[in-house]
């Protein structure tokens, strides 16, 4: 917050920031490793934004490398159908969806944490499935879900 009130208006901050290194041979890889975090950070929304070296072992590293086109269609393609569907029939499939995935789909603890009886949950899961094609059982279609998420 004190950096934000120093910035203009229209104006960001963004830091990246390396591992700690002991010698000035380790200085080149830190500065590489901290233009990395930075561009994390600068895909993050907000006046002021820091990233870390922890980050870039993860998927984080690789989302804001991929371009904003990119970005919407892979997230229309696999949320625009239960948006929709949402929409037309409050059927809350999205948060069913992010809780599912949430609970590394556990049936008994995401019903649990909807406040759902499990057939309801499975029958939820169910129509996600039909509406996408995709399939929860298997891990890459957790991951597009997944990343589909983070994305939007």
């Amino acid at each position: 917050e004190p950096l934000s009130r120093g910035l203009a208006d229209d104006g960001r901050l963004t830091l990246g920031v390396s591992a700690p290194v002991h010698s000035a041979e380790g200085l080149r890889g830190a500065l590489e490793e901290a233009r990395h975090a930075r561009r994390v950070a600068a895909a993050r929304a907000g006046a002021v934004c820091a990233a870390g070296h922890q980050e870039l072992a993860s998927h984080v590293l690789l989302l804001p490398f991929v371009p904003d086109d990119v970005r919407r269609a892979f997230t229309a393609r696999l949320l625009d159908p239960l948006r929709d569907y949402d929409r037309r029939h409050r059927a809350e499939l999205i948060p069913t969806l992010e809780a599912f995935l949430d609970c590394d789909g556990s049936w008994t603890r995401c019903a649990t944490r909807l406040h759902l009886h499990v057939n309801t949950l499975r029958y939820r899961v169910g129509r996600i499935e039909q509406l996408t094609g995709r399939d929860l059982s298997r891990l890459e279609d957790k991951l597009d879900f997944f990343l589909a998420l983070r994305m939007s």
